[in-house]
């Protein structure tokens, strides 16, 4: 069952507020509007990018009935203190996975050679920040973050890196309350700096030790471009 069928069943509707992670995708805040609901957009945490539950209690009001979180590149948002939470304030509280997950990423098997990539990039790549790690997280996408200084580093990265034939992206280019549809005026910090540092770099269950040699050499060899502006 989708987010909309939920929530239509829990009786939400015109003129109540549903609380949304920020950062991610706009699947689940258009879900929301689509029912006349008002979503709320809270900050996420900086090491999962899935909603911070401490963020959901700010946001609460009056409205405010039922908190929707997001498991994020295939790491698992903290349901059991966003249930809390949910108690707390008498709201239902849904944790869905995430719109345009691969169904198969989680297969044991597939999840054990992706990780056994991480564990190869993790311990040799320099100059970025890597995933923090987590149980049960099955990297559906690698993030890393290329910190900031000033300038947009990750922007400069990405681009010399695609230069050298590696396929990175920006997993979440803009806050989802800065697209023209969603647009409210609020200022998150740790989903700002998400969406200003972070970058998807290729990982997949088949990948070759030969193919992440060639990503840790371009991404090492582009430490100067990571060095404080002056």
């Amino acid at each position: 069952m989708g987010t909309l069928e939920t929530l239509e069943l829990a009786g939400v509707g015109a003129g109540d507020e549903v609380v949304v992670p920020a950062y991610g995708n706009a699947e689940v805040a258009r879900a929301v509007v689509a029912l006349g609901v008002v979503p709320v957009f809270a900050d996420v945490d900086g090491g999962s990018y899935c909603l911070d539950p401490a963020a959901v209690s700010e946001v609460v009001t009056g409205q405010t009935v039922a908190v929707v979180a997001v498991h994020r590149f295939g790491r698992r948002a903290d349901v059991g203190r966003l249930r809390e939470v949910g108690e707390r304030h008498g709201l239902l509280a849904l944790v869905v996975e995430e719109p345009g997950a691969d169904p198969g990423g989680t297969e044991p098997g597939v999840a054990e050679l992706r990780r056994a990539c991480v564990s190869y990039l993790d311990s040799r790549l320099r100059g970025v920040r890597t995933p923090e790690p987590a149980v049960r997280h099955t990297y559906e996408r690698y993030v890393v973050r290329v910190p900031g200084n000033g300038r947009p580093d990750r922007d400069a990265f990405a681009r010399a890196l695609r230069a050298k034939g590696v396929a990175c992206t920006a997993p979440v280019p803009v806050p989802l309350y800065r697209m023209p549809e969603l647009r409210r005026d609020v200022f998150l910090p740790e989903t700002e700096r998400a969406a200003d540092e972070t970058l998807a770099l290729p990982v997949y269950a088949g990948m070759s030790r030969r193919e992440l040699q060639r990503m840790v050499s371009a991404c090492n060899a582009l430490g100067g471009l990571l060095q404080p502006a002056l």
